[in-house]
Parts: structure tokens; C-alpha cells; sequence
């Protein structure tokens, strides 16, 4: 990468600008910045102008900065992005970046046995509660019946994961998904009852 020319706020405002100002040029250019806030902020500014191609997303997607990497989760659900390039990010190291991979593969949608697998693992194993609720949700999303035990496990996690969790089962049905409905109706906290009890209310 080549050596900072300016301090880092300006390169990132000219970034930005570029973004507003329909100069994908300048953009594409700081795309290779020594800072990873100036690369992420140049990445967004290419989704703005609808110029981030899949190539610019897949060197995000293992930029050595987590600001990045996070940046192009959202930006490859702009793109369009294969999901088996997301994926991959559900065991990075920064918390944060899981989160934001989880969702991309929500708005993807894309179903297959290794994404769902993922997604599934991420739910019942991570350490972060942000992470497992974001990657509950994305389970809902996909609506993929090989997800379904591991939403089943996530209405015993936390309040927010479980809540998450209950509305996840929107997409299903079966004797468990109304027996944790059931039990989720009865639940200490007052937004996992109200999400058990919206889902089993009879159609109006």
C-alpha cells in the first residue's frame, strides 16, 4: 500500500466526498490507503455510487482491518455478493464482524448446507449474544427447516437471543415450533412472551 500523502480525516472526508460527488475514480484510488477507516469508508463510498464490484468486495471481505471487513459484509449484500465468500466470516476473531456476516447472509438468503450450517453453528456456539442474535435471525431469514434445531435451542439463550429466536420461527411449523411457542409465551421476559403470543394468534 503506499505511503499516507495526507492525514488520515482527510483522506477519509475526501472518501466520503467522492461518495456524494459521483467520483468513483477518487474512491477506487483510496481503496488502497494505509488505513483501514479510509479503505472501508472508500468501499462505502463505491456502494453509494453503485461502482463496488464482487472483486472490490472480495479483498474487503480479508482486508487485515476489521473496519473493513465489516464495511464489505454490508456492501456485499449491495452487490449481490456468494455467499460462500461471507461465510467465512462467521469464525473471524472480531466479534463484530461476525455479527455483520451473520446479517449479510440473512439479506442474501442463499440456503445452502454449508451457509445454514454456519449460521446454525454461530448460533448455538458463539460466545458473543450479538453474534448468536444476529445469526438467529438470519436463520429465520433463510427459513431453512436444517436451521430449525438450532433456532429450537436458541429460544433457552438470553432475553434478546431468545426473543430473536421466537420470531425466527415465524417461517416454521411442527409440534416443537408450537411447543417452544408455547413455552416462550410463558416467558420471564415480557418481549419474548409478546413475540410468542403475536406468533400464535390465530389470523385475524
Amino acid at each position: 500500500m503506499p505511503e499516507r500523502s495526507e492525514p488520515e480525516g482527510s483522506s477519509r472526508r475526501r472518501a466520503a466526498v467522492a461518495g456524494h460527488e459521483g467520483d468513483a475514480s477518487t474512491a477506487r484510488a483510496l481503496l488502497a490507503h494505509a488505513d483501514g477507516d479510509v479503505r472501508a469508508t472508500a468501499l462505502g463510498a463505491l456502494a453509494r455510487l453503485e461502482a463496488a464490484t464482487h472483486g472490490d468486495v472480495d479483498r474487503a471481505l480479508v482486508d487485515p482491518s476489521p473496519v473493513v471487513r465489516r464495511r464489505a459484509c454490508a456492501v456485499a449484500v449491495a452487490v449481490a455478493s456468494d455467499s460462500a465468500q461471507v461465510s467465512p466470516l462467521l469464525d473471524d476473531a472480531d466479534a463484530s464482524v461476525v455479527e455483520a456476516a451473520a446479517w449479510a447472509l440473512g439479506e442474501l438468503g442463499d440456503a445452502t448446507a454449508a451457509v445454514v450450517a454456519a449460521l446454525a453453528r454461530t448460533t448455538t456456539d458463539h460466545h458473543d449474544p450479538l453474534c448468536r442474535e444476529a445469526a438467529v435471525a438470519a436463520l429465520g431469514a433463510i427459513a431453512d427447516p436444517r436451521g430449525l434445531p438450532a433456532i429450537l435451542r436458541a429460544t433457552t439463550d438470553k432475553p434478546a437471543v431468545r426473543r430473536r429466536a421466537v420470531i425466527a420461527l415465524a417461517p416454521f411449523d411442527g409440534p416443537d415450533v408450537e411447543a417452544a411457542l408455547r413455552r416462550a409465551s410463558a416467558d420471564r421476559d415480557r418481549q419474548v412472551r409478546q413475540a410468542a403470543e403475536d406468533l400464535l394468534a390465530p389470523p385475524p
